[in-house]
């Protein structure tokens, strides 16, 4: 019997009987050598971390021990970008491999949206179903839930994480600061009591609880004016939206991320004797940033920075239980951020007055909402023993490679028509190369393109700063050009300059985007 490049067999005169034989010994050794050797993967994602809140990043007001420890055995990317200043349009270009500005509603969603992610293409989770991965999602989801705005939270719930290719979710459905406030397993709301039926309407006020707005006196955490934080109390604080019934659903914002840690390592443990995939998307330190107790204080920063430390934490939780399981060898854990950071945003916290000369931006400009490099530039991690050579890389590279990336890795194929945005970044994402993308478009309120060491920013009307955020938004009427090689925070704006350049990367944005 003969064997092509493909490691299919190829016609041979042998017997009928005895080339059916081989041909099912080949596969089954085959398969067993690839189920030993394929590693776990831990995708560890945070929300609205800064590139300079972790020591290993440069943090000196705020220690990360668990995080520096995890650096200290990982390829440690100084050039990582989301796609997106936002949440969504982030965890959608990592679901799917695709620019969410490719398709219209990935913005920022509500609480009760539709499902966002489709269901009838290979995503992130699937690649991994398809390589015989066992696959879990516990944390954050935000992607939407169903196939409608309206839906009946007391039924199961679909489509969602299931049906795009995890065989076990425990997620809430948005963020914390939106209803419902809720655990969502595997499609059905965690602890619901039917006879106290959840009802959502994020257009006007529903049920008798009382809101932020009407009752401040109720608050243990006072919103921000001006940003919507004052609908339903749930656990003392005001949410975005409107939520009647579920009372002993509901969970409480100090408990709600150890019952995710819980949660992830129980998955570990449960699968260690077989290949998974477990995405463990944590809300720290997104708000309402309300930190267990034990945590509470700690920083000195106020409870962002508490958050960040309890996030420190979980991340030193999850590699012990990998230790202990005993499959530390073989998996690969990747640590990274949404998009940038944010101060205030919704909450009076300590976040600004509790500063004490922290920069959550390190050397960036801008930071969450930002077309300057803080909205998108985030801390990214990859450790795999004995396989990842601990390193810092300057390769250009995003999270929307991942799933080009772990195609390769998994040697699962994808369809022409599938990620046609994402680009196998394997050898850059495993230290192998230090050469990275040579170009990435990112988006927030307008459009930025980086190639090379240079990034444009197209012009736009819309504000400069969010006033509400006191963020720098990256908006100008006139073309921006940075040279990043000496410039890391923007300052120096060259497009007058450099003309030629400002065309030419003008017209690359334009060709990417289809225009």
């Amino acid at each position: 019997m003969l064997i092509n490049s493909r490691g299919f067999a190829k016609y041979h005169p042998i017997h009928t009987d005895m080339r059916k034989y081989l041909i099912v010994c080949f596969f089954s050794l085959w398969a067993l050598a690839g189920f030993a050797q394929r590693p776990n993967v831990i995708f560890i994602y945070v929300d609205d971390l800064g590139y300079g809140d972790l020591s290993c990043y440069g943090a000196t007001k705020l220690h990360t021990p668990n995080l520096d420890r995890l650096a200290a055995q990982s390829v440690r990317f100084t050039n990582a970008h989301s796609t997106s200043a936002t949440c969504t349009p982030s965890r959608y270009a990592l679901m799917t491999g695709q620019y969410p500005w490719r398709r219209t509603g990935t913005a920022i969603l509500p609480g009760d949206a539709a499902l966002i992610v489709p269901t009838n293409t290979t995503t992130l989770p699937k690649l991994f179903q398809k390589a015989g991965y066992t696959t879990g999602i516990v944390g954050k989801w935000h992607l939407g839930l169903g196939d409608a705005v309206a839906k009946n939270w007391n039924e199961e719930i679909k489509p969602g994480p299931n049906e795009v290719g995890f065989d076990y979710s425990f997620i809430f459905p948005a963020t914390a600061d939106r209803v419902p406030s809720v655990f969502v397993e595997n499609g059905k709301v965690v602890a619901l009591d039917k006879a106290d039926p959840i009802a959502v309407d994020y257009k006007k006020p529903i049920g008798n609880d009382p809101t932020g707005k009407e009752h401040p006196e109720l608050l243990k955490m006072k919103s921000s004016p001006g940003q919507g934080h004052d609908n339903t109390i749930v656990n003392g604080i005001g949410r975005i939206g409107y939520m009647s019934g579920g009372h002993t659903a509901r969970w409480t914002d100090e408990e709600m991320p150890l019952t995710f840690l819980t949660k992830a390592k129980s998955f570990i443990d449960n699968n260690k004797s077989k290949p998974f995939f477990l995405y463990y998307a944590l809300t720290e330190p997104h708000v309402p940033r309300m930190p267990s107790t034990m945590f509470k204080g700690k920083s000195g920063l106020g409870f962002r920075g508490d958050a960040i430390l309890q996030l420190d934490w979980a991340v030193g939780e999850i590699m012990q239980q990998v230790t202990a399981a005993g499959i530390a060898k073989n998996t690969i854990i990747i640590f990274s951020s949404d998009n940038g950071p944010v101060l205030d945003d919704g909450y009076v916290d300590g976040a600004v007055t509790q500063l004490n000369g922290h920069t959550p931006w390190g050397p960036l400009r801008g930071g969450k909402y930002s077309a300057f490099e803080a909205g998108t530039r985030i801390p990214l991690l990859v450790s795999w023993p004995g396989n990842v050579k601990p390193s810092v890389s300057d390769a250009l590279v995003c999270q929307i490679d991942f799933i080009a990336s772990f195609s390769k890795l998994l040697q699962q194929p994808l369809a022409a028509s599938e990620a046609t945005d994402s680009q196998n970044m394997l050898n850059a994402l495993t230290g192998k190369t230090k050469q990275g993308r040579s170009w990435l478009v990112l988006d927030s309120d307008t459009y930025a393109i980086i190639e090379g060491n240079w990034k444009y920013i197209a012009p736009s009307n819309g504000a400069a700063l969010n006033k509400l955020t006191n963020t720098e938004l990256g908006n100008n009427p006139k073309a921006q050009l940075y040279d990043l090689s000496n410039d890391i925070g923007e300052k120096n704006n060259l497009a007058e300059k450099q003309p030629e350049t400002v065309k030419a990367l003008g017209e690359l944005l334009k060709k990417i985007q289809g225009y």
